[in-house]
């Protein structure tokens, strides 16, 4: 049987928490407001499903765009091209 491809796919040790990061996070995390034009660093945080970019933006830095709901739109350069991704704050990080 050939090995799955699925969208979590190896993602085990990329994904993981420090023990001291572990458990419920602090509202510190879902109230920060971001500008257009800000940098953010993308530091996905497992515990959270909703809002999650694929594996490969995990520690990209890229610029606030714009807002959408709850979630925020990043732009991310990958090779030449310029990616549009929509992130929940809670995967963001100022750079």
């Amino acid at each position: 049987m050939r090995k799955s491809k699925g969208y979590n796919n190896s993602t085990r040790r990329l994904f993981k928490l420090k023990t001291r990061e572990r458990g419920m996070r602090s509202l510190r995390y879902l109230l920060t407001e971001y500008e257009p034009g800000q940098k953010v660093n993308i530091v996905i945080k497992s515990n959270v499903h909703k809002g999650r970019p694929h594996r490969r933006y995990q520690g990209r830095t890229g610029k606030v765009v714009g807002k959408q709901g709850d979630c925020y739109v990043v732009e991310v350069k990958m090779g030449g091209y310029i990616k549009k991704l929509i992130v929940n704050p809670q995967h963001l990080k100022l750079a």
